[in-house]
């Protein structure tokens, strides 16, 4: 069995992050039922939409106990994009919803500003200053992919990995333990993207 599991929720970008890891050589499959969880070693969660859509999704169909069991067991986990929002305790996009609350964080929108283009668009840096073995061989500054409207602010400073500046500098790379967010989309960031999912792949 492949020990990377992408699962599958009905939000999208599934093929696109497949393709990215067979790409590099590592063996990913579709997880799409609660029991499939535990036999892989690594889990990602990908997506793009609604938050409070993607939140029923996973709890309707168990999806949502059987990754918290996956983290709980102290196996890697990464959110991307949506799926980074996911991760944490609270999102504010169209109301109040709770996450799987892994990362102490709250999902915002971006503060209007003249000039500031909503929704965040395009390649920005992703800036950090400590090492990590999530962050190795990709230079700080190095240009990512980026496509949403919410950022994720955290309670703990420490857990924001790397950051992007965008009218406010926002988190870009989320880490605590063995629970791992990426706001940009890295299958889409060419070398820079691939070397992040590389890293995740091979990661102790």
């Amino acid at each position: 069995m492949p020990h990377l599991g992408v699962v599958d929720y009905g939000m999208g970008n599934l093929r696109s992050v497949l393709n990215a890891f067979e790409e590099l050589g590592q063996e990913a499959a579709l997880v799409s039922a609660p029991e499939e969880v535990a036999g892989y070693d690594k889990i990602i969660i990908p997506g793009v939409g609604a938050f409070s859509e993607a939140m029923v999704n996973l709890r309707d169909s168990g999806l949502d106990k059987a990754l918290q069991g996956h983290v709980e067991a102290g196996k890697p986990l990464l959110g991307i994009c949506l799926g980074m929002q996911l991760i944490c305790r609270k999102s504010h996009e169209d109301g109040e919803h709770e996450g799987l609350g892994w990362i102490d964080a709250e999902v915002r929108h971006f503060p209007p500003a003249e000039g500031l283009k909503v929704p965040h668009m395009g390649w920005n840096g992703l800036d950090y200053e400590a090492p990590h073995p999530l962050l190795e061989e990709v230079a700080s500054g190095a240009d990512v992919y980026f496509v949403h409207s919410y950022y994720v602010d955290c309670a703990e400073a420490t857990d924001a990995l790397g950051t992007t500046e965008h009218g406010i500098r926002f988190t870009s790379v989320v880490g605590r333990e063995n629970v791992y967010g990426m706001q940009f989309h890295p299958e889409k960031s060419q070398h820079v993207g691939m070397q992040l999912l590389r890293n995740f792949a091979t990661m102790q």
